[in-house]
């Protein structure tokens, strides 16, 4: 996609801090800093605090979108499909549709980082739905598990 008209528009958005949504899971929050809502379905910007020892998901995989993690500080483990590394402040893995991938804190201090993913589906609401399980304490079977990840595009590897 490319502009096609010859002199630049005003149309920039800006979002600051306070106008910013999420959702606070056990030892996690999730911060949606740039839905596809907000980027006309163009890419989602997340940004995800973890606390010491918070874990992660299993090895997944999403058919419709690519992922990009940028870690921001701390330590996260991250999984590229072949072997997990330990990721620092600058490192950065980009997953594509298809792509084998996973991440966990599994140290004794906080991590961030931040989540690019493309094109922008409405991811919000998986992690909304994910978290009000968790916060619930309500436990799903495998079967409800397989079907809820299914209908959010993640795939147990």
């Amino acid at each position: 996609m490319s502009y096609g008209l010859e002199r630049g528009e005003i149309s920039a958005l800006y979002r600051p801090d306070s106008v910013v949504d999420g959702v606070v899971r056990p030892k996690s929050a999730v911060r949606f800093v740039a839905p596809g809502s907000v980027t006309e379905s163009r890419y989602g910007l997340f940004r995800w605090n973890m606390q010491p020892q918070a874990g992660g998901p299993e090895p997944h995989f999403h058919r419709t979108f690519s992922e990009a993690f940028y870690i921001v500080s701390g330590t996260v483990r991250l999984y590229d499909g072949r072997e997990w590394v330990e990721a620092q402040a600058g490192d950065y893995l980009y997953v594509p549709e298809g792509g084998i991938h996973a991440f966990s804190n599994d140290s004794d201090k906080p991590a961030s980082m931040l989540i690019l993913y493309s094109p922008g589906t409405p991811r919000e609401r998986f992690f909304t739905a994910s978290a009000e399980i968790a916060n619930s304490g309500q436990e799903l079977t495998p079967e409800e598990w397989t079907v809820f990840l299914a209908e959010h595009d993640q795939y147990t590897a």
